[in-house]
């Protein structure tokens, strides 16, 4: 009976997420998602100060775990230009029988949910309430038949814009430079897309420029004959914020053994923000969910039984969505020599796992790679482990490009939320979580993180 209480209480644990051995608090780490990914933080963006609320609770949590800082207060700071929408986003489409929208059907458009800003979109306003501008359709045949572009660049615009599907603007650049003119003098352009995925962009263009769920577009019935495909009222308020001040956050634990030898754990905190004054991007997936695993390596290492023999370095970047900026400038002005790194482990989208796990630069350092399968193998923590070659998407990057060994690692299988406004904490399962800590404590233990015997 006794035995059975105690399998009955572990199971019980297991259930809640504790797992003896592991190292890692599950309750915290959704905890930490959750604040991480919450309305409060504003998406981690450029908008009300949303990464400086993420970077001073990023703080907070390095000083409570004993973290030393490599930076005053742990914050290393630099700048960015970025283009923001802290206003409003409206978009209202009139569907009608030739230029007479009461004859059809009218729809306001759902930020976030049914349209975005493209990331580069400028300020402006068409149409209103009684006043609905014109939006043409643009005709793939304007690629091939120069009567088609002749006709298109004596059209006017009466206000309005363009529609285009999401595959023909690669080719807009192949169009004469007049007729690219005329088309970016219009007020305002449709892009349909299969999916709303957000980004960010360091400059503004002239014109608006928004994205519609094409499937939303096709829902609405529509009557309407010849080039005029819909009257739209719109209105969007952009803001590009040159030289915009954010921060990398960072902190570490003193080696016990080799104080001057680093290994580095790393995970971007910020994410896209707000777009209007109602939508935001939670970012659970991307990346709560790496932040949390780098929290609970440093969690697990800060204690005095597992003080590590390296130093262990790590690095919560900012401004990895606006293109890799804070790890590339944590390159430029390192906090800890280059060449005494180790190894650099970058944690990003951890928040599924139910197929394993892929390793970027996998195949570049081969070495390490192959003792990762074989620690992962040995335990029987993830599915599997891919490897894949070079890539310049997230933070590893621009240390690999220094010759600093280096994996980026992601996992694979469940919710594919990203970039949008459903990559919430609720929806995240988090399936490999736990084995996945297993895997990188071991690696970092290997690596040097615990003392040989």
């Amino acid at each position: 009976m006794k035995q059975a209480g105690v399998f009955g209480c572990l199971l019980v644990l297991a259930l809640l997420g504790f797992h003896p051995g592991w190292g890692q608090d599950m309750p915290r780490v959704r905890r930490t998602i959750a604040t991480l990914a919450s309305p409060a933080f504003q998406g981690r963006g450029y908008v009300r100060g949303g990464d400086r609320k993420a970077a001073g609770y990023l703080g907070q949590r390095f000083r409570q775990l004993g973290l030393q800082p490599l930076a005053p207060g742990y914050h290393q700071p630099f700048t960015l230009d970025v283009n923001t929408f802290p206003g409003a986003l409206r978009l209202e489409l009139s569907f009608g029988i030739g230029r007479f929208p009461g004859l059809g059907s009218s729809q306001r458009l759902r930020p976030g949910l049914d349209f975005i800003a493209a990331p580069a979109s400028g300020s402006g306003k068409v149409g209103g309430p009684f006043s609905a501008v014109p939006i043409v359709r643009f005709d793939t045949l304007t690629f091939t038949s120069a009567t088609a572009q002749q006709q298109l660049l004596r059209r006017p615009w009466h206000g309005g814009g363009l529609v285009l599907r999401a595959a023909d603007e690669p080719r807009l650049a192949t169009l004469p430079l007049a007729l690219r003119q005329h088309l970016d003098s219009a007020a305002l352009r449709l892009t349909l897309v299969p999916k709303l995925t957000a980004s960010l962009a360091p400059s503004q263009a002239s014109q608006m420029q928004l994205e519609v769920l094409e499937s939303v577009w096709n829902s609405i019935p529509s009557t309407a004959s010849g080039p005029t495909v819909a009257l739209v009222a719109a209105r969007v308020e952009a803001r590009l914020q040159r030289q915009y001040p954010t921060q990398n956050i960072v902190g570490y634990l003193p080696g016990r053994v080799q104080p001057d030898s680093f290994l580095v754990v790393t995970a971007h905190y910020d994410h896209l923000g707000t777009m209007g004054r109602r939508a935001y991007f939670p970012g659970a997936n991307d990346n709560a969910s790496g932040t949390a695993m780098l929290l609970e390596l440093a969690a697990y290492y800060a204690r005095p039984e597992n003080r590590p023999a390296y130093s262990l370095v790590f690095i919560a970047f900012g401004a990895e969505e606006a293109g890799l900026i804070g790890s590339r400038y944590f390159v430029e002005h390192p906090l800890v020599p280059l060449s005494r790194i180790r190894f650099l482990l970058n944690l990003d989208l951890l928040g599924t796992g139910s197929e394993g796990a892929t390793v970027v630069n996998g195949r570049v350092f081969e070495r390490p790679f192959r003792q990762l399968q074989q620690l992962n193998a040995a335990q029987h923590y993830l599915p599997s482990l891919a490897a894949r070659g070079q890539a310049a998407n997230s933070d590893h990057y621009y240390f690999s490009e220094q010759g600093i060994p280096a994996f980026f690692l992601y996992t694979r299988g469940g919710p594919s939320a990203y970039h949008d406004v459903h990559d919430r904490p609720e929806g995240l399962p988090l399936t490999a979580f736990p084995q996945l800590f297993q895997l990188l404590r071991d690696f970092l233990n290997a690596q040097g993180a615990a003392s040989t015997p």
